[in-house]
């Protein structure tokens, strides 16, 4: 029989859910039309379904099913945001964009992009604390900011940031305000029904596949002013061309129906693996990084006095699946860029051990097994 490895590193990517697999070959391989075929029943059935689908899901958001387009994933999301605005703001003369410097890649280059066209992009460091302040972010609006794009949930901390109370403030502003949520969807729901203009959001945090997600775009009195960065078809009101994946669709939503339903089941699992966690860590000599007062409760930052985080992955290889950081960036075995901005030194935001998990794939982790790996070494 082969090794047992807990798998601890659901911000990257969660288990598509059998059920949702299920659903997701139904559509595949039979009610298998394309969305926009309109001369025949499959192609009916895949558009009705889609509609469906959208209708569900833009009421996660309190958004009006109109104002949701499907996407390959936040990225993509995040890239039609901010891209997609950046022609209104060069014809109106605001070309200022706040953002904060713990943002995932997938917003931060989009936002570097603008700066070579001559954007002026101002990112607020967190502090300590890995939340940014709101008022941070009032006090450095001006008549020419075009918008303001802050995360939901830190990939990296699992700390929460002040989404719901910014969009209060800013939609009484010209200024356009963008969330990525793709750490955040689901997970802290009321958030997302604040008055945010753009929210982006991935499947695959959440039990869907891969490749399947989200923008929000809601209206303030006329449609945002957002113009495509892709070309080739009227799809998704012309700002998403492409043949719709509806497989991907429907299973985005089943995912999303079933974590709905089990959303108190799903954060009391995570709360309970978590407070093992930190009470197995008291055992060693290590510090949490980030609020925890102000966070999701399925990741956890931590760094370990004299144990260095990439040999310590290696010597838990066979025990647990766990990463430094983002998925993206994690492969680089460079220093983090959030812990960095929060004022850690180089050697501890290179040190920063992510550990993160849905309870159904971690209630049978071993921390005292883990604990020992962890003081052992720095017995040394």
């Amino acid at each position: 029989m082969g090794l047992v490895v807990t798998y601890l590193d659901a911000a990257a990517t969660t288990r598509v859910d059998p059920r949702v697999a299920n659903v997701v070959l139904h559509w595949m391989t039979e009610d298998f039309g394309n969305a926009g075929s309109r001369t025949h029943e499959y192609g009916t059935r895949a558009k009705r379904a889609v509609q469906q689908a959208r209708d569900y899901l833009a009421g996660t958001f309190r958004a009006e099913p109109d104002e949701l387009i499907f996407t390959s994933g936040a990225t993509e999301s995040n890239n039609i945001a901010i891209l997609g605005l950046a022609p209104y703001g060069e014809h109106s003369g605001r070309r200022h964009i706040i953002s904060s410097a713990i943002e995932h890649k997938a917003v931060l280059e989009p936002l570097e992009h603008l700066h070579k066209r001559g954007f002026e992009v101002d990112l607020i460091k967190p502090g300590p604390s890995g939340r940014v302040a709101a008022e941070a972010v009032l006090e450095r609006l001006r008549p020419d900011t075009l918008l303001v794009s802050l995360m939901h949930v830190n990939n990296e901390t699992g700390v929460i940031q002040p989404v719901s109370e910014l969009a209060e403030h800013l939609r009484q502003t010209p200024t356009f305000f963008h969330v990525d949520a793709a750490q955040g969807y689901g997970k802290v729901p009321a958030d997302l029904t604040a008055p945010i203009d753009l929210i982006s959001a991935s499947g695959h945090k959440i039990g869907a596949p891969k490749g399947v997600g989200m923008l929000v775009t809601r209206r303030r009195k006329k449609r945002l002013p957002l113009e495509p960065i892709m070309f080739g078809g009227g799809q998704e009101r012309k700002l998403r061309p492409g043949t719709l994946p509806v497989p991907s669709i429907m299973g985005l939503c089943e995912a999303v129906q079933i974590f709905e339903k089990e959303h108190a089941q799903w954060v009391a699992g995570a709360e309970r693996i978590r407070a093992r966690l930190l009470e197995a860590f008291s055992k060693t000599r290590f510090r949490v990084n980030g609020d925890p007062e102000n966070c999701v409760p399925h990741i956890l930052n931590v760094s370990f006095d004299d144990v260095d985080a990439e040999a310590l992955i290696v010597r838990l290889k066979d025990q647990i699946a766990v990463a430094t950081g983002s998925a993206c960036t994690s492969a680089s075995y460079t220093s983090s860029h959030v812990l960095a901005a929060m004022g850690l030194s180089e050697s501890e935001a290179e040190n920063g051990l992510r550990l993160s998990w849905f309870p159904s794939q971690a209630d049978k982790l071993d921390v005292e097994e883990l604990t020992e790996v962890i003081a052992q070494m720095q017995r040394r």
